[in-house]
């Protein structure tokens, strides 16, 4: 299709030229550039990721507890299971038996025994996010990447045939103003 602004031809004119250039320019940042930017920046988020994981472990510690109450009326959604609130016990070395409300999953009954997250000031967290969750947040980055660069890519591109159509329009009203006289027979 646009092999032939690639040759010699007398009505080649330079917007073809600079159209035909863009066209590849995009080719090769869409089949090379996009996907290099997607792992690169993968690769980034997973080491960050990873790293924001390892320092969570270094900080938290886990401990079995038990539900000392059953679940109130009340849940929240957390990732795709319903917890409920509950009062827990646990005991830890040196400091005794403790409590705190903690979220455990639905199904819990008083005297079972549930697995707690605690922060270095003994307040109740979150689990470190394990190693698929550093992946998936490394593919969604890598994802969001790559489609960034198709899109601003793709934009660019919009951009460069816009005004190389409106130059093309001004070259052959500018021809036309020369020739049209000649082939109507009325001269301006």
């Amino acid at each position: 299709m646009y092999g032939w602004r690639w040759r010699r031809n007398p009505l080649r004119r330079r917007s073809d030229v600079v159209e035909a250039w863009t066209v590849l320019a995009v080719a090769v940042v869409l089949c090379v550039g996009a996907p290099l930017v997607g792992a690169l920046a993968a690769g980034w988020a997973h080491d960050e990721a990873q790293a924001a994981a390892d320092a969570q472990r270094t900080e938290r510690h886990r401990v079995r507890a038990v539900a000392v109450a059953g679940p109130g009326a009340s849940s929240a959604l957390v990732g795709r299971q319903h917890v409920y609130r509950v009062r827990v016990l646990w005991t830890e070395p040196g400091a005794g038996a403790r409590t705190a409300t903690a979220h455990v999953p639905a199904g819990t009954r008083r005297g079972d025994a549930v697995d707690l997250w605690l922060d270095a000031r003994g307040r109740t967290v979150a689990p470190p996010p394990g190693a698929a969750a550093v992946r998936q947040h490394a593919v969604a980055v890598g994802i969001c990447a790559a489609g960034a660069t198709v899109g601003i890519t793709l934009l660019a591109r919009t951009a460069v045939h816009r005004t190389v159509v409106q130059r093309r329009l001004v070259e052959w009203e500018r021809a036309w103003a020369r020739t049209g006289p000649e082939w109507t027979g009325r001269w301006a």
